[in-house]
């Protein structure tokens, strides 16, 4: 007998929520019964980047470093960085060179001493934030061309010490600021251009937004005798649940916990489901740990220690 000769099974959110609901007990009877489970499955993808890496959502990046410039934005939906390297040679395939950078804490790079001090980078702090941008009691007071370094604002107040700011469509990063007298002040160091964005001209009143996007500061500050590129390996996160009709952004090899993981949340909340919540809970743990166990690198293991003590 002939197989079917395709490889290419998969379910459709509406479909997924189907079996979740007749496991946990119960039928997916309304748009409502839909909504919830959309939203535990959500919550579900957010548990899953909190229990180790998901290697489907390994993305390669770099971002060109700036002379003078120590803070740059990495994308909003970014969990962490798992790798990360100094690449040098200005994209000639000759003289391209990786060069080895080590990720430090805040705790070290809050008593480096000189933190402005310029040179190859050879150590990165990331801060994970949470990428919401804020509109803040802010507004440029003196026309910001594209190429300024430093940005006057009517209220340093809403603002922190060092961080990023986002006018009309464009992301800059700030190290520092100073003030003017009352609470107007300059933003110092600026960074134009941060993820992807183009520098631009920037009017007098341009309102001021405070975005929090994950950022990497490398140490030393690029100097300016070559171009510097941080190159990076990072986990992003899990594309959300959708509307009905897509399907998820999990490998078919995930399928069985994905099912299983919202099953044991359903049944966390439709009638009687407490009554199958020990044998959901169960058959969800045995799902993850099956194919947490999968997902993995077959390669030779590197230990890469983080810090060094002396």
């Amino acid at each position: 007998m002939a197989t079917s000769g395709n490889t290419v099974f998969n379910l459709e959110l509406v479909e997924l929520v189907e079996e979740a609901f007749e496991r946990a007990g119960s039928e997916l009877r309304s748009g409502y019964d839909l909504r919830t489970a959309r939203r535990s499955l959500n919550l579900l993808f957010a548990d899953w980047a909190n229990r180790g890496i998901n290697m489907w959502t390994f993305e390669q990046g770099a971002i060109t470093l700036i002379p003078g410039v120590s803070t740059y934005a990495l994308p909003n939906d970014t969990v962490d960085l798992l790798e990360h390297v100094i690449r040098t040679g200005n994209g000639s395939v000759s003289t391209q060179s990786d060069l080895s950078i080590t990720r430090i804490s805040v705790s070290t790079y809050a008593t480096i001493p000189n933190k402005l001090q310029q040179g190859r980078p050879i150590q990165v702090w990331i801060q994970r934030m949470d990428g919401q941008i804020n509109l803040v009691s802010s507004t440029v007071t003196a026309t910001v061309s594209a190429t300024d370094s430093t940005i006057s604002v009517s209220n340093l107040n809403p603002l922190p010490y060092a961080g990023f700011i986002k006018l009309d469509n464009e992301i800059i990063s700030y190290s520092s600021v100073t003030s003017t007298g009352g609470t107007a002040g300059t933003l110092n160091f600026c960074g134009r251009a941060q993820q992807d964005t183009a520098a631009a001209t920037h009017a007098v009143s341009t309102p001021v937004y405070w975005t929090r996007p994950p950022s990497a500061s490398v140490w030393p500050t690029p100097d300016d005798t070559q171009t510097y590129e941080l190159v990076y390996w990072r986990m992003r996160r899990i594309d959300d649940a959708g509307s009905g009709v897509n399907t998820m952004d999990v490998p078919f090899r995930f399928l069985p916990c994905m099912v299983a993981g919202l099953a044991y949340y359903l049944a966390l909340k439709v009638t009687n489901g407490a009554e199958r919540l020990q044998i959901l809970k169960a058959q969800y743990d045995e799902a993850w740990e099956l194919a947490s166990t999968e997902d993995r690198e077959t390669a030779a293991i590197r230990f890469v220690p983080r810090q060094t003590y002396i």
